[in-house]
């Protein structure tokens, strides 16, 4: 990949809010509430594929350097952490989102709520098994996966509130970033 110091300076941005949101963060039952989600969903709209992905693994790789800007600090061993799972969705929904609003002739609400739905649907399938495997086996802690599931219900609406926002946001913003030539990812062209 042959990165401008545009694209070097967003992909770091990106991983900057991503930073920030998982510090601006309250916890409810064993799973931090935090914006990490919404600033991945940004990520993979507003960049692309290939750069939305990469600010999230960046995020994820200064975090596994020992820099605490996991919503529980950092460090190697945080792949043990029941929410790490949350981290790698990140990465994979950035990648799969940036390649949907890529592919798109016109951007429309309706486009931008299916990309972020899928977001965050890809995060949530994610993270939810690995917090289960590493709750149960890893640190003996018995409980089901469907209390897997149901315990990650106020972070879901939360997170589906943030992705509507997010796809609303987009809906307004890509199409003056395409017309004007600043988009990232322009995708075709849309029609005047």
């Amino acid at each position: 990949m042959n990165l401008k110091t545009k694209d070097i300076i967003l992909v770091a941005l990106f991983a900057a809010l991503t930073a920030i949101g998982g510090r601006i963060s309250f916890s409810v039952y064993l799973v931090p509430l935090t914006l990490q989600l919404f600033f991945c969903l940004f990520a993979g709209i507003l960049l692309g594929a290939k750069l939305g992905m990469a600010s999230q693994l960046v995020y994820v790789l200064i975090g596994l350097l020992g820099v605490p800007v996991f919503a529980n600090g950092g460090g190697p061993s945080y792949v043990l952490n029941p929410t790490f799972g949350y981290l790698i969705g990140f990465i994979i929904a950035a990648y799969i989102m940036g390649k949907i609003v890529e592919s798109l002739k016109n951007i429309s609400l309706i486009n931008m709520m299916i990309s972020t739905a899928v977001g965050f649907i890809t995060a949530y399938t994610i993270g939810i098994p690995y917090f289960y495997i590493i709750y149960n086996f890893y640190l003996g802690k018995p409980l089901s996966f469907i209390a897997s599931i149901t315990m990650m219900i106020p972070y879901m609406i939360k997170d589906m509130m943030l992705a509507a926002i997010v796809a609303l946001t987009a809906w307004k913003v890509l199409p003056l970033l395409r017309r004007t030539g600043a988009a990232i990812n322009p995708g075709t062209p849309q029609k005047k």
